[in-house]
């Protein structure tokens, strides 16, 4: 079936059966005559649930109980009048015998309060029998391959999120015959790593250009029968033949995003051609704005200049022109993607539909349909954690940036692009540093201000003389050989002579450290202005004693570090070449 028929009648939704009585003033459980079955949609997948069975039992018993628990009860007893007090004798008003006084109505506000405020309570309780297996069902939808050891093992509530967002150029379904090579295997075609801060007041969307040339490295990856192959990698190819080519898998792409970015993700997504379709046709249209007439053949996009609201098959024409905008090539298409996500996210993040139960339940159809997960988010519970996290975010603080490229200087016919050596390693340093690509307001990040303040704080105050700094300097992750060629840079460049090798240290870390007591912070602030290390790297500790059995300060290089002489201190401000843009602003495609 193609995409856009999903949702029709056959499939009842669960929002829609629950009405408001304007004369009692209760909700109600509304069916036609031939619904004597539950209304939760049964499982897309054949054999994944047999149509009667236990399973089925289930399902038939769960709309029954769901009505005599949340239907007015029509016979049930009249509750008993109070109790009057001694010597007060009952007014009967006239024409009415020993009956209560009559319960008066609800005001229309109150009404109003009650629909507002507790609607989505109340399906949740009304429907609690259908709920479960509403849930089973969406379980059902969803498809997951292994990540192959090549994430982090998930996202976590306490920490930053690194996702990767992979759209495929791989044809499914019916429609979509018209768009992209007919013949492609998946390739990597439209990628983003959201890069979500820790403290969610700001996130970066960094989308990495399918013709930058790039190392894909070795991928260990699970074959069907259960067992590992070794994927060889490549060098110096483009980086959408991460995915599809020689059966890599979506954990190769994210495995080659480590190796260009130095961010390791949590998670990875992956969509194709009906994901566009079907995810925009949910939440009812996306608004595009466009600054000139375009008529693209290829694409099959025709619109005029103005403002137009796209879905189903015009949102993936869209996203996919890329002759008739720009310079006519990838970079023009990236940038016109990122207009469309920001214009989703804002959609997304609108009352309009955070408020409409109908909007959210296709959503959640459409979504759990439309979308390959790792096997770290093979559940709606995980992926609705996710959704929470993502939901914190402010789109003003969203910011749509593209990696740095300049021309490939191997090429004569310009095809294909490389980083920018001069911009591309501040942008990943950022991300890695969790630094905010936007100017974050003062009550969104003032808890993160106050540990940026203490840290700083330990950068202030007298520096030793080079002369009177002692350190050992130990190896936790950096590139092998790196502890001695800082110490002899330090001794022979710097003239911290007082210094020496110690080896690996215990375990490796992630960014490198000074560890030092308080009577050595002079020290310490002597040897950071040095280095280049940041605040954060300073470790108020305890010393330790060297063979000569003085106290010394540990300096534990680690992955982060670059090399001898080269600062590690986080940039805090992107680029002004590096051009970007953020979620709240409405701009239109020239």
């Amino acid at each position: 079936m193609d995409a856009q028929g999903r949702g029709r009648a056959d499939n009842i939704d669960p929002a829609d059966q629950w009405v408001l009585n304007p004369d009692t003033g209760e909700y109600e459980l509304r069916l036609s005559p031939s619904a004597a079955q539950s209304a939760v949609p049964g499982p897309r997948r054949a054999g994944a649930r047999a149509a009667t069975g236990a399973s089925g039992d289930r399902r038939a018993a769960a709309a029954p109980a769901a009505r005599r628990t949340a239907a007015p009860e029509r016979d049930a007893p009249e509750v008993p009048a109070p109790r009057r007090r001694r010597g007060v004798p009952e007014e009967v008003p006239p024409g009415r015998r020993g009956r209560r006084p009559a319960k008066k109505s609800k005001s229309k506000a109150k009404k109003v309060v009650l629909w507002t405020g507790g609607t989505m309570a109340f399906l949740l309780v009304a429907t609690a029998g259908a709920a479960y297996l509403y849930l089973e069902h969406l379980n059902d939808n969803i498809t997951s391959v292994s990540d192959d050891g090549a994430s982090t093992g998930g996202f976590s509530k306490d920490k930053a999120i690194n996702l990767l967002l992979i759209g495929t150029d791989k044809r499914t379904g019916s429609g979509n015959e018209g768009y992209g090579d007919s013949g492609s295997v998946g390739h990597a075609d439209t990628t983003i790593l959201l890069h979500v801060s820790k403290d969610r007041t700001n996130a970066t969307a960094l989308s990495i250009p399918r013709d930058l040339i790039v190392n894909v490295p070795d991928c260990d990856t699970k074959q069907d029968d259960g067992t590992s192959k070794v994927i060889a990698g490549t060098d110096g190819v483009r980086f959408n033949t991460s995915l599809g080519q020689f059966d890599r898998t979506p954990s190769c792409t994210m495995r080659t995003v480590t190796e260009l970015t130095g961010v390791t993700p949590d998670n990875f997504m992956v969509a194709d051609f009906n994901a566009v379709k079907t995810l925009t046709s949910a939440v009812g249209g996306v608004e595009v704005c466009l600054a000139k007439d375009i008529d693209d053949p290829d694409s099959h996009l025709k619109l005029p200049k103005g403002t137009h609201t796209v879905e189903g098959e015009q949102a993936l024409a869209f996203v996919r022109t890329r002759h008739s905008v720009g310079f006519g090539g990838d970079l023009s298409r990236i940038a016109i993607q990122q207009q469309f996500l920001s214009s989703l996210m804002r959609k997304l993040k609108s009352n309009d539909t955070l408020t409409s139960p109908t909007k959210m339940i296709k959503l959640a159809e459409a979504g759990t349909k439309a979308l390959t997960v790792d096997s770290q988010l093979d559940s709606i519970n995980k992926l609705k954690d996710l959704g929470l996290e993502l939901g914190k975010l402010n789109t003003e603080n969203l910011t749509f940036t593209t990696v740095p490229v300049i021309d490939n200087p191997a090429e004569k016919v310009k095809a294909t692009v490389v980083p920018n050596p001069a911009t591309a390693p501040t942008v990943f340093q950022m991300i890695r540093d969790d630094v905010s690509f936007t100017e974050v307001k003062e009550k969104e990040k003032a808890s993160k201000n106050a540990a940026a303040k203490e840290a700083a704080a330990r950068l202030k105050g007298a520096q030793s003389a080079a002369s009177e700094v002692r350190v050992q300097v130990m190896n936790g992750g950096a590139p092998a050989g790196s502890a001695q060629e800082t110490l002899s840079w330090l001794q022979n460049t710097e003239g911290i002579t007082k210094s020496e090798n110690a080896g690996n240290a215990p375990k490796n870390l992630a960014k490198t450290t000074l560890e030092y007591a308080p009577e050595q912070a002079a020290q310490a602030r002597k040897l950071a202005a040095v280095m280049g290390l940041p605040g954060t790297a300073l470790k108020p500790g305890e010393s330790v004693t060297n063979a000569q059995g003085l106290p010394t300060m540990t300096l534990t290089l680690g992955k982060d570090f670059k090399g001898a002489g080269v600062p590690l201190t986080s940039p805090t401000k992107v680029p002004d070449s590096v051009e970007k843009s953020t979620a709240d602003k409405v701009e239109c495609a020239k």
